[in-house]
């Protein structure tokens, strides 16, 4: 795994992914309060928070399985319509969920053109008979492509262990996300062996100057892989900072609440509210 510091991250021109002051409200509960943040071509913007901070929130409001109450999210400067996961897909948004949106019992060609299967017609869609040979011939030639070590496309996906699971899962989103990434807890409950193989993944992202909205609870880990590190607390955007200017000491002690308030640089550009 390369160096975050050493990818160069261009410095102007619109962000590919940009959200503006979103909240969200379940009931009597706040999960994400005036949320604000952009991310741009070929860089890793880490997100950490406790648990109930917000963070799979965040993920859900941006791929469009749910609609904030306030705000808005661009894609490429496009707004994007709320709550449509089709549309969020279809603007270059792939989701890499904590609880992996695959399915045991079909193999890696199956899970990678999943609700995209190719039909004998040529094209991708619900109607007509699924062409399992051009599925798994092209899934092949994709992951070897973009330098996936996993076996054969014709693998049931329930054999494959926690690590090889995640990667068919990551390289779903390099194969079809062409603008942004979001990966929602990618190497969770993986040896660390594993958890390098999907590190290696998300480095593949960022060459290919996709997006990447990278969530986890282990504050190590993003500090390697991100650019910019952004700190939720109870639903609000509390630090940024560079992932070369900080350190785990300060980012636990953000998000605990241990170091001080909201910083009002960040409060009054929408991060936060009182």
């Amino acid at each position: 795994m390369s160096d975050a510091s050493s990818t160069a991250v261009p410095a102007s021109g619109p962000p590919i992914l940009e959200v503006r002051a979103i909240s969200k409200r379940f009931g009597a509960v706040q999960a994400v309060r005036n949320v604000s943040f952009s991310i741009n071509p070929g860089e890793v913007l880490g997100l950490v928070g406790d648990n109930g901070a917000g963070k799979s929130t965040i993920v859900n409001l941006v791929a469009g399985t749910l609609t904030p109450d306030s705000g808005q999210i661009f894609v490429d400067g496009d707004e994007l319509r709320y709550g449509n996961p089709a549309a969020s897909r279809a603007r270059g948004i792939e989701t890499v969920y904590q609880f992996l949106n695959i399915i045991p019992s079909l193999d890696i060609a199956e899970n990678v053109y999943l609700g995209r299967e190719l039909r004998r017609d040529g094209l991708a869609g619900r109607l007509g008979w699924v062409s399992q040979r051009r599925m798994r011939n092209e899934a092949q030639a994709a992951l070897t492509s973009a330098g996936f070590s996993l076996p054969p496309a014709t693998r049931k996906v329930g054999t494959l262990s926690g690590g090889q699971r995640q990667a068919v899962a990551v390289a779903r989103s390099l194969i079809w996300g062409s603008r942004v990434a979001l990966l929602d807890e990618p190497t969770a409950a993986l040896g660390v062996r594993q958890q390098r193989i999907v590190l290696s993944y998300v480095e593949g992202l960022r060459a290919k100057g996709i997006a990447v909205l990278f969530i986890s609870l282990n504050i190590p880990q993003v500090i390697g892989i991100a650019n910019r590190i952004l700190v939720l607390r109870l639903g609000q955007v509390v630090y940024e900072t560079q992932a070369t200017d900080t350190n785990r000491a300060e980012l636990v002690g953000m998000l605990t609440g241990a170091r001080g308030s909201i910083p009002e640089s960040i409060a009054q550009r929408g991060g936060a509210t009182a």
